[in-house]
């Protein structure tokens, strides 16, 4: 099963977790980092995650998964945390979310001779994401946006 697959498979075998917890599933990595595996879970909701919310989750998710051990091909290490402040936008809805805040974007092609662009986040729709870059607007199409992530406001 690759890495992705068992991400997903555990992201649907642990839904009620987060809802049970009142968290955001914001991102699940599977990765080898040296020579171990780590199960990355990374949770958040409005007010900011605590370590008590990690560890409630943690506990929750590790019971579950210990009913499954089939899904992973390897060992790992379970890591609950908060994505930090430099959070990741994975759903059209984090971009409704966090409109107006401060935004990095890599996008799969150059715009204007440019692939990566930091800026305010002016809006989405069905067509992609506005960004204010300086005193410019950028439009970038979904299909063109690789990664975003919330940026620091310095």
């Amino acid at each position: 099963m690759g890495n992705k697959r068992v991400a997903d498979t555990v992201a649907a075998l642990t839904e009620t977790v987060y809802d049970k917890h009142h968290v955001e599933l914001v991102e699940i990595e599977y990765v080898k980092e040296g020579n171990s595996w780590y199960l990355r879970i990374y949770i958040d909701k409005p007010d900011g995650i605590t370590l008590d919310d990690c560890q409630a989750v943690s506990r929750d998710i590790d019971e579950i998964l210990d009913e499954h051990e089939d899904v992973f091909p390897h060992s790992y290490f379970l890591e609950v945390s908060s994505p930090g402040a430099e959070r990741p936008l994975k759903k059209r809805e984090d971009y409704i979310r966090f409109a107006g805040r401060l935004i990095t974007i890599k996008t799969y092609t150059p715009l204007d001779g440019q692939k990566k662009f930091t800026g305010v986040l002016q809006h989405s729709d069905n067509n992609g994401v506005l960004l204010r870059v300086a005193e410019e607007e950028v439009s970038i199409p979904w299909e063109n946006l690789a990664a975003a992530k919330l940026a620091l406001e310095i």
